[in-house]
């Protein structure tokens, strides 16, 4: 263990010291980790399983999902909850993804029958979720229509919260190690903790941002103080809420929308109370937020070598056509397909529907429910696949819509002839 964390700590230096010229490159941070990763994992070969199973890993993953999920809820654009197009953003949230899973999961019965259906639940849930780790300059690509950029940044915000009850629901059901149950008995067991943790989610949101604004009006904070507060909050309602037996992911997730929220709120009442300091209030706002948007970015990075290490362990198992295609599927018409249909009818162009269908990349929400999944399954060709898939579609994604996201966005925004 230590000497992977060594090399891991080498590749972080080596990938930040060389950081501005690799994505100059079109090299960015996941090829550079995966890379490390895959050849300390050809190193280490005969270790590499013990370490990934392991309740420290296993407990490393769930915390980082956590920090993800409150992320994702709080980088949200746009100013409003929805963003600027809440019609779109409910259309591709709640008709396009759900749509996808199913799809998911028919291919995945298809392809691997000797699955159950919780387990290609869990298949669908890791493969599904977008996340623009693979491929950040997308959002920042002014070649890209701004309400498609805003759409797709709200789309990755929020589809790993929803998707991540009914990923836990079919780890309850498909065989966790600590707990074999109906669907019956996997519901009554999942809806109390997602209960549970809105409410906790929504009270320590809304509670840690208010305090956080008297405690700053009344002089008490630091610029430090409230950038390692933001850090906490997501590590704090995580722990609360598994300790009342709720579902830390949910409400991690509901606690970066609530905090989020209020922070707006209350700074906008100020900055409109004494507009001659908007400057000063706008740099606050975000300034609250670098911390954890630096320390994400170590967490996330270190993931991709963890992707590296596991390729090594995955493809030991073979790489069948089956999990090729799947994948495949999964980049591509498993996510277009549903998408250009809830799209459609809408002011959006065929271009710019096509654009938001193609630029769905998958990173670190399914990595992390990928380990998850593998951790606490039984040991056997269920948890085995879930491993080879999350490798093959990660992988498959950062070839696609990281090195190739570029011409692909070139391509769907040049002007008609």
């Amino acid at each position: 263990m230590n000497s992977l964390l060594l090399a891991a700590a080498l590749a972080l230096a080596v990938r930040s010291l060389a950081a501005s010229r690799l994505d100059r490159w079109n090299l960015g941070a996941p090829v550079v980790m995966v890379t490390a990763g895959t050849v300390v994992g050809l190193i280490n070969e005969d270790s590499i399983s013990a370490v990934l199973n392991t309740e420290s890993v296993q407990y490393a993953a769930e915390v980082i999902l956590a920090v993800l999920l409150f992320v994702d809820a709080t980088e949200v654009r746009g100013g409003r909850l929805w963003g600027s197009s809440p019609g779109l953003v409910a259309r591709v949230l709640f008709v396009a993804l759900p749509v996808s899973l199913g799809l998911a999961m028919l291919l995945g019965w298809a392809l691997f029958p000797s699955l159950p259906w919780p387990v290609l639940l869990l298949v669908a849930g890791v493969v599904m979720p977008t996340d623009f780790a693979p491929a950040e300059r997308v959002v920042r690509d002014r070649g890209v229509p701004n309400h498609v950029r805003s759409l797709l940044n709200i789309e990755s915000g929020y589809n790993d919260g929803i998707v991540s009850p009914l990923f836990l629901f079919a780890l309850i059901l498909a065989g966790d190690h600590s707990q074999e149950r109906t669907p019956v008995d996997a519901l009554l067991t999942a809806l109390p903790f997602a209960l549970k943790a809105v409410a906790v989610g929504l009270v320590l949101g809304t509670l840690l941002a208010w305090l956080m604004a008297q405690a700053d009006r009344a002089g008490w904070m630091t610029g430090q103080s409230r950038r390692v507060l933001v850090l906490l909050a997501p590590l704090l309602t995580y722990t609360v809420t598994i300790t009342i037996d709720g579902n830390g992911f949910v409400a991690s997730f509901i606690c970066g929308i609530a905090f989020r929220y209020i922070h707006r709120l209350i700074k906008a009442r100020r900055l409109h109370q004494a507009p001659a300091r908007g400057r000063e209030g706008t740099s606050a706002l975000t300034e609250d937020f670098l911390l954890l948007e630096d320390v994400t970015t170590l967490l996330t990075t270190t993931m991709w070598f963890v992707v590296g290490i596991a390729t090594v362990l995955a493809f030991s198992f073979g790489l069948p056509w089956r999990v090729i295609l799947f994948c495949l599927a999964a980049l591509t018409v498993l996510r277009v397909v549903p998408v250009l249909l809830a799209l459609s009818g809408t002011e959006l162009s065929g271009r710019e529907r096509a654009l938001v269908g193609a630029l769905g990349p998958r990173g670190t929400t399914s990595i992390v429910f990928g380990l998850l999944a593998f951790n606490r399954l039984p040991e056997g060709p269920a948890a085995d696949t879930i491993l080879l898939i999350t490798v093959t579609c990660v992988l498959g994604s950062v070839l696609l819509h990281g090195i190739g996201a570029a011409p692909l966005t070139r391509r769907l925004t040049a002007p008609a002839k």
